[in-house]
């Protein structure tokens, strides 16, 4: 994947970028900056003196009343430290058994290597993954990015149907642990027995033996195909 040269980026600019990226991710919205400042769990005054950084390094262009989107450079620099990411998670869960609960932080730390090649020879090492252990896609060299056409949302499914699990659209650690914990994770079998209209949660029985309760914010962040 080709990135224009630029100026040296920060840390904290690679993960401005990569927010960004993620919060426009997949339908190339507009973001706005209070999205940006929950987000990172910032004040909004900071996303903005950041953003104005970023424009001047031609990363972002400013919609008017709207929010930022990312330019060609910008995106592409985003999509690479999201490779680097999910390649380095993959790494840790595949290789040096970590759990998926444990790989979020370190591969925050490791996305900012700067080195095409070891990311290159480390993607070929571990035999070109379509997907990191929560099941987000890995942008391939080109920067491009394969989802699962069949995916669906959770919160999207009705009484009496079944997924099976292909992504945590979430990677906080209290989450993925608690969906362990209920013994869900990528292949799992969800039934829904019953939504509640009330706030949208579900009853359902999770790989055919246990019955629990799924609050929406849960549903809402796991995806699968139907089964």
């Amino acid at each position: 994947m080709y990135i224009k040269s630029i100026d040296m980026l920060s840390l904290t600019e690679e993960n401005y970028l990569k927010t960004i990226f993620s919060l426009s991710y997949p339908n190339d919205t507009v973001v706005g900056t209070n999205e940006i400042a929950k987000s990172l769990t910032v004040n909004p005054a900071s996303v903005t003196d950041m953003l104005k950084k970023l424009y001047h390094k031609e990363m972002i262009d400013y919609i008017k009343y709207q929010g930022v989107k990312l330019t060609k450079i910008g995106k592409d620099k985003a999509i690479d430290i999201v490779r680097k990411h999910r390649i380095w998670e993959y790494f840790l869960v595949d290789k040096l058994n970590f759990s998926w609960d444990e790989v979020h932080d370190i591969a925050e730390q490791l996305e900012h290597i700067d080195s095409p090649l070891l990311i290159t020879r480390l993607y070929d090492f571990l035999g070109n993954p379509p997907f990191d252990p929560h099941g987000e896609p890995i942008p391939n060299e080109a920067g491009v990015l394969t989802e699962i056409s069949e995916n669906i949302n959770l919160e999207s499914c009705l009484k009496q149907q079944k997924i099976k699990v292909t992504k945590i659209i979430d990677d906080s650690a209290t989450l993925l642990q608690y969906l362990t914990k209920i013994h869900i994770g990528l292949g799992s079998v969800i039934e829904i027995l019953e939504v509640n209209d009330y706030d949208k949660s579900m009853e359902v029985i999770i790989n055919n033996e246990k019955n629990i309760i799924l609050s929406w914010e849960i549903t809402k962040k796991i995806y699968g195909i139907y089964c």
